[in-house]
């Protein structure tokens, strides 16, 4: 008999997973975010998880508070063997994590214990690692912190961002997901403990975690860059508003920090405080995003420019 299964989850990372199971758990139910105001018009859209259940015909639920207790007496009605979660974005109640008998287990996109949270990926990149992964975690009460059952790697390539980041390990983990329940449905899966000691903190971005700082070296605004490009997005004020940052790449190339020094194959070169960023694509508020050539014929830089504020 297939386990009954509840999948908890709620942007597009979490989506193979949900494919991966569906065919190997009865799934009573799928948990996602309540749908949120997007685009112009503030329309509400739903979460792509909930799309894709809908999809395979599979009962949704939108709970504004796992913490209701009106909501912890339907989940109990499931009767779930096992909770699976991939980045549903709440954390579970210890009510909740003591339902099923197989236990509440999480897709996590990190090497765990580095970059326990909600954005380990951004920060994978932001902090200039070279390599990162998926884990499967059994859920406890702490953040991230419980024992890990299996692991995959991954490099992270040198001008990759965080959206193909994202793409690659939603794969990666799907297919370790499937691959490890087996070994979850026979209940008795060999974890290992996590260093708690070595553990590191994976927040939330914030609107303002997008400003650039040509006071840091290039290879740190690179990875900055690289991080923050889909939200909050690389800008820097300009009397035009925040101008968006994309495609950089570390050249060695010197100057005063954030002054423009040419146009190089393409790219605007910015020097930083050791070595240069070469920008391939820029963006005003409310403009298309354009390669930089082509965005400097309306918007001229003269080498010698200092960003930010001097684009008049």
């Amino acid at each position: 008999m297939r386990p009954r299964t509840i999948f908890m989850g709620t942007p597009d990372f979490a989506v193979p997973s949900l494919d991966a199971i569906a065919s190997s758990c009865d799934i009573v139910a799928v948990i996602t975010q309540p749908d949120k105001p997007a685009g112009r018009g503030d329309r509400l859209a739903p979460p792509k998880v909930k799309v894709r259940a809908l999809e395979l015909g599979l009962p949704v639920l939108q709970p504004m508070k796992l913490r209701d207790p009106a909501v912890h007496q339907e989940l109990a009605g499931l009767r779930p063997d096992l909770i699976i979660v991939v980045a549903y974005g709440k954390i579970l109640p210890k009510e909740t994590l003591v339902l099923p008998r197989l236990g509440c287990w999480n897709l996590h996109g990190s090497l765990l214990p580095k970059y326990r949270g909600a954005a380990p990926i951004q920060w994978a990149i932001l902090r200039g690692e070279t390599e990162t992964g998926v884990c499967v975690m059994q859920m406890e009460e702490g953040l991230d912190s419980g024992p890990v059952l299996a692991v995959v790697k991954t490099p992270i390539g040198e001008n990759e961002t965080t959206d193909s980041l994202f793409g690659r390990l939603s794969e990666l983990g799907a297919n370790l997901l499937a691959e490890t329940l087996p070994t979850i449905f026979a209940g008795a899966p060999q974890t290992r403990v996590q260093d708690h000691a070595q553990a590191t903190l994976a927040p939330s971005l914030k609107k303002g975690d997008g400003q650039v700082s040509f006071a840091k070296p290039a290879r740190e605004v690179h990875c900055h860059i690289r991080a923050v490009e889909s939200w909050p997005g690389a800008t820097l004020p300009t009397a035009k508003g925040p101008l968006r940052l994309f495609s950089s790449i570390v050249v060695p190339m010197h100057g005063k920090p954030g002054e423009v020094l040419e146009l190089h194959d393409q790219r605007l070169v910015i020097a930083c405080a050791h070595d240069a960023v070469a920008i391939g694509e820029l963006q005003l508020p409310g403009k298309k995003r354009m390669p930089a050539k082509a965005f400097l014929l309306g918007n001229p830089m003269p080498n010698g420019t200092v960003l930010g504020g001097d684009l008049s």
